[in-house]
């Protein structure tokens, strides 16, 4: 009957510790991975504003060495990331396959131009930075026309400030109930002993020496269950960087590996802290209050 009991005891602690370690893997997991978003989401936003191009339409009349120059001009530029010619045959040909059909045959002649795409630097992509450089380009005698999506830059930064702010705040709440939850779960891992508990301390134990091996267990549990987190968040990062490699999320080492090294710190934190004051609050009760 003892060994039977003893062995159902054992199976429930083991239960118990069990569920600590998914609750607290699973919400370091989550929040892990919201940590990941807050740090990146400059790096998102910065290469949807790069792939916006601003065109500068050319005259017919504009000479080799005029547009050569242009496009060195502004190849050397602070606010470009990158420059692309294209010349009117090859803007023809892109157009001829988009429609299905060579619409130079109808016309008898080309009437497209050369053109010179600008990529800019994200920093530079906004309304007035733009405008700046599409009018100083406009001055150009050989320049015909500068086009560039007005409205989609302003949607975007626009996009791009509201969502920062409410991952922000998002990021603040679920820290909150992440505490919440994994207080939760350690707590009740530790009100099952409260009896454990309370016999010590009648039989002269300090609160010290008590807390003590209930801090530790904790704490090795908090490390598990951060350690899980961590694979979780590594196959995830791993995946995401596999599919759009050119966000680059691998190439920031210290910063992964501070935010790696943050959720470790996290769990043994609030492992430690949810055990102390778990701990604290059955050394304080009386035994006639542990049975509420």
């Amino acid at each position: 009957m003892s060994s039977s009991f003893e062995r159902y005891q054992k199976r429930r602690l083991i239960s118990s510790y069990f569920s600590v370690v998914i609750s607290i893997s699973l919400v370091l997991f989550l929040l892990g991975l919201l940590g990941l978003l807050v740090l990146n989401t400059k790096k998102v936003a910065d290469h949807f504003k790069e792939q916006i191009a601003l065109t500068v339409y050319l005259k017919d009349t504009a000479k080799e060495v005029e547009i050569n120059q242009l496009e060195k001009s502004l190849a050397l530029a602070e606010y470009t990331k990158s420059t692309n010619f294209v010349s009117k045959e090859e803007a023809a040909k892109a157009h001829s396959e988009e429609i299905g059909e060579n619409f130079m045959d109808f016309l008898g002649y080309n009437p497209l131009q050369n053109s010179i795409d600008v990529y800019f630097n994200a920093d530079y992509v906004s309304e007035t930075q733009i405008a700046e450089i599409s009018r100083d380009l406009r001055e150009k005698d050989f320049v015909d026309e500068v086009v560039y999506d007005k409205p989609l830059i302003a949607l975007l930064n626009d996009n791009v400030k509201r969502i920062s702010f409410w991952i922000l705040v998002i990021s603040g709440l679920f820290t909150f109930i992440a505490v919440l939850l994994i207080n939760s779960s350690i707590r009740l891992s530790v009100y099952s002993k409260r009896f454990t508990i309370k016999t010590m301390q009648m039989v002269g134990a300090t609160k010290g020496f008590i807390r003590r091996p209930f801090i530790w267990k904790s704490v090795k549990l908090g490390i598990i269950g951060a350690v899980v987190a961590l694979i979780g968040m590594a196959a995830v990062l791993y995946y995401i960087d596999k599919g759009f490699p050119e966000l680059e999320l691998l190439k920031d080492e210290m910063i992964l590996g501070a935010l790696f090294i943050g959720v470790l710190l996290l769990g043994i934190i609030i492992s430690w802290l949810s055990t102390f004051f778990a701990t604290q609050r059955f050394l304080n009760l009386k035994t006639d209050e542990l049975y509420y």
